[in-house]
């Protein structure tokens, strides 16, 4: 049992959190590797894809929210991206990390039919 959804997809494994500056897009921002379980889900209401997840504790990435980072990229090795919010470290010192639209993580295809 993942504790998630059971109609979300969900990803568990290793995934590079790359820092985001606000106001750049510096592809020389400071990044973790770090082991993360993640699911996510289509939300009707809004019509766009909500992903959530956890990510293992790093004190790097403590140091980094400590000091105002909020904005992350997280890539999985496979290539899938996507861009998220961290939140307040939790319990064990791992960070809660949420986001919409692309998930960093693959999900079924639906090719929805004319007709």
């Amino acid at each position: 049992m993942s504790g998630f959804d059971d109609e979300e997809e969900e990803y568990q494994g290793t995934v590079t959190v790359q820092l985001l500056q606000e106001a750049s897009n510096d592809s020389d921002a400071e990044s973790f590797e770090v082991r993360a379980h993640f699911a996510g889900h289509f939300s009707p209401l809004t019509g766009d894809y909500r992903w959530k997840g956890r990510l293992s504790p790093e004190p790097g990435l403590t140091r980094a929210y400590e000091q105002g980072a909020r904005t992350v990229v997280v890539r999985t090795p496979d290539g899938h991206e996507g861009v998220g919010r961290l939140d307040t470290p939790n319990l064990w010192g791992g960070h809660p990390v949420n986001g919409s639209g692309t998930p960093p993580f693959a999900v079924p295809r639906i090719d929805l039919d004319d007709g």
